[in-house]
């Protein structure tokens, strides 16, 4: 399995430095992460929801090693706020967010994460849009939920990732399920061991689609994270059992992957959100959309041999 080896790949300061040198590298990271900075991106936001399609917006980045690097992500946040207010685009564009960016494995992580992602939440309701949480490794997971809660007290319309790989994320799914919260459900990135996560492919999907049944039948809003094709007919069909009218769910799917998809499920009445990355920082983010799909790993390499 590739996966877990580009995953530890992703670690590496070597396989950055290769990586980034490569001529043929900002092409192809260019499918996935189309723009800098946030002038960048306003073109593809507006192509977008011109389209019929929503938005979550992610500033790329992870590795923050002090508070003043944490305080800028917050003001990056901000700054993408200040421009969606611009564009009158705060119903049809929110924000995803990776607690690390803002300061989680600090010392004093928690209470500065939580510090930090709160003014970036309040500036979210005040144009009329949100802020999902999202999920990353599992030793960050228990933080993650406690933070989610603190802010739900006041804005209970921010959301949350729960990741299918894990054993633990049926229980989170009911948790959730019942007391109303936006979900995005998708079956996970990172590197885990076998103790805590499904390792086979067959093995997640089927979990997916256990925890994807839970959210279906409770209170909350799920938000169907995946490209499969099957997944996809079945989230479906879920809906369709538990009496789910088309706003009463949404699919959610990369910038660069599957686009004529996200256009079809658009035309045909689903809310399709559009997962688009951008910033500097690429390089984790990169890597980890190369583990999740060998096409996305075949597209990388074809590119490097045809056009290095």
């Amino acid at each position: 399995m590739l996966g877990p080896v580009i995953l530890a790949a992703s670690r590496s300061d070597r396989m950055r430095r290769l990586i980034s040198a490569a001529p043929v590298t900002k092409q192809v990271v260019d499918r996935f992460i189309p723009g800098e900075t946030v002038d960048d991106i306003v073109p593809i936001i507006e192509e977008l929801t011109g389209r019929g399609l929503e938005l979550t917006m992610d500033v790329v980045g992870e590795d923050i090693t002090s508070p003043e690097q944490a305080a800028a992500a917050r003001d990056a946040y901000l700054a993408l706020v200040d421009r969606l207010k611009e564009l009158q685009l705060g119903e049809r564009v929110e924000m995803s967010v990776k607690l690390s960016m803002f300061g989680q494995a600090l010392e004093g992580g928690h209470e500065l994460a939580l510090a930090n992602v709160r003014p970036v939440v309040e500036a979210a309701a005040a144009i009329g849009t949100t802020v999902t949480l999202d999920a990353e490794d599992h030793t960050t997971l228990d933080s993650m939920f406690a933070i989610h809660e603190a802010l739900r007290e006041d804005h209970p319309q921010t959301g949350c990732v729960i990741q299918a790989y894990l054993f633990r994320t049926e229980a989170d799914a009911r948790r959730l399920a019942a007391n109303g919260s936006r979900v995005r459900l998708v079956k996970g990135a990172y590197k885990e061991p076998a103790e805590v996560a499904h390792q086979q492919k067959r093995e997640i999907d089927k979990a997916y689609v256990r925890i994807l049944k839970v959210l279906m039948e409770g209170e909350g809003y799920p938000m169907i994270g995946s490209h499969d094709p099957r997944l996809i007919s079945i989230a479906q069909e879920l809906a369709r059992k538990a009496g789910r009218k088309p706003d009463e769910y949404e699919f959610q799917m990369l910038y660069g992957i599957r686009g004529e998809e996200h256009l079809r499920l658009a035309a045909e009445g689903h809310r399709m959100r559009v997962y688009t990355a951008y910033g500097t920082d690429w390089y984790g983010y990169f890597m980890r959309r190369l583990a999740e799909k060998p096409a996305n790993l075949r597209f990388f390499v074809r590119s490097m041999l045809t056009k290095g």
